[in-house]
């Protein structure tokens, strides 16, 4: 039996927010409970809606605010010694690593997040560790190494009736199933989780889901204007949730979609509104695959070869140097598609510089990153 879906980042005097709640609620009410919290004199207080903080700052696209929430949250956990509360931190500033580009450091802090959950008997707080590093993994494009554990949060997510959670593995699951090629499956866990989200009134997850449904009907099906209507239903939700990065991501759906139906001028202006978007919240991920889908609208648009080639390989470098090994795919494609050729072959090794996780390095989701001894405090002044 699912219940409804809940949100327990939200946490201390805020666990009654719904997880519905606008963004800009959520804010208010963390800096306001904060305050009385540091004014009690209540550390795990202070932990706990400095949280609330971090995360809405970090949803909102406010990265340098949500940086310095996470770590102020961390750092008051760790004098009040509440373990959970530091799972938290931890688990929140790997989730805004992973938002930066930062794989490396994602790996690093939602791993050690996973061990103090574990530590701490939080076991929300370790399963949403774990789940940040199924996603990272994914992301990164690690689907080999990331598969299983998805499965494996999926049926503890069902066992424990946990909606949202559950909502969460399907979408990620389906996700893999679209990026290898299995679109039937993954448009029945697209509907599955849209369905779930529904019923626990998980708006976030079903926007989520109707933009993963509108992929799969455009991209196997040719159904544009069911696609374009299944992303306005889902824009109402992240604009009225004030959910800045979903949104983006939704724009960027929804030029992708304009594209494959050759409307390739209102492609070419939806994918420049994603890409600024994308910029303004500092998420280099999304502003790499928003630039691609401009390079490909523009350049069916009539733009130069030697132009097209060039930004290519800019992007191809921009990919690698982040690790998301399919969208460095998806770059390799688009020449073949474009017809134009690499203009420079990358220098050999130039695929893994600073800032970059190695494929296969650093995704150990099943435990904690070997990434030799570092502490959770050492973690917590890193950027």
């Amino acid at each position: 039996m699912q219940t409804k879906a809940l949100a327990p980042e939200y946490q201390g005097a805020l666990t009654k927010m719904s997880v519905n709640a606008s963004l800009t609620d959520v804010l208010t009410e963390g800096v306001r409970h904060l305050k009385q919290a540091e004014l009690s004199g209540s550390q795990e207080e202070v932990a706990r809606s400095g949280l609330a903080v971090a995360e809405a700052h970090r949803r909102l696209g406010q990265v340098e605010e949500a940086d310095r929430a996470w770590k102020a949250s961390y750092r008051a956990a760790r004098s009040a010694g509440a373990t959970g509360a530091m799972a938290w931190a931890l688990w929140s500033g790997g989730t805004l690593a992973r938002q930066r580009g930062s794989l490396r450091l994602a790996f690093r802090l939602l791993g050690l997040a996973a061990e103090l959950g574990k530590r701490g008997g939080d076991v929300v707080a370790r399963g949403y560790s774990l789940a940040g590093l199924a996603e990272t993994g994914r992301i990164q494009g690690d689907y080999e190494t990331v598969a299983t554990l998805h499965e494996q949060l999926l049926a503890e997510a069902r066992a424990r009736g946990e909606a949202r959670h559950t909502v969460w593995a399907l979408e990620g699951i389906a996700q893999i199933h679209r990026n290898t090629g299995q679109l039937d499956s993954a448009l029945e866990m697209f509907e599955e989780a849209a369905a779930l989200a529904g019923n626990a009134d998980d708006r976030r997850g079903r926007a989520w889901a109707l933009r993963g449904i509108a992929d799969i009907v455009s991209l196997r099906d040719g159904a544009t204007e069911r696609a374009l209507g299944l992303l306005a239903e889902a824009e109402v939700t992240c604009r009225e949730m004030k959910l800045s990065s979903a949104l983006a991501y939704n724009h960027k759906m929804r030029a992708n979609v304009l594209f494959r139906a050759g409307r390739y001028e209102e492609a070419r202006e939806v994918y420049e509104k994603a890409l600024g978007e994308f910029r303004a919240m500092t998420e280099p991920r999304g502003e790499a695959l928003a630039a691609l889908g401009l390079v490909k609208a523009r350049a069916r648009l009539g733009r130069d070869r030697a132009d097209t080639a060039a930004e290519l390989d800019e992007l191809r470098g921009r990919l690698s140097r982040i690790g998301l090994l399919n969208a460095r795919e998806m770059v390799e494609k688009a020449y073949a598609e474009l017809g134009v050729e690499a203009a420079a072959e990358e220098a050999e090794g130039g695929g893994h510089g600073t800032g970059s996780a190695a494929p296969h390095e650093e995704a150990r989701p099943t435990g904690v990153p070997g990434t030799g001894p570092v502490t959770p405090h050492e973690e917590a002044r890193a950027r």
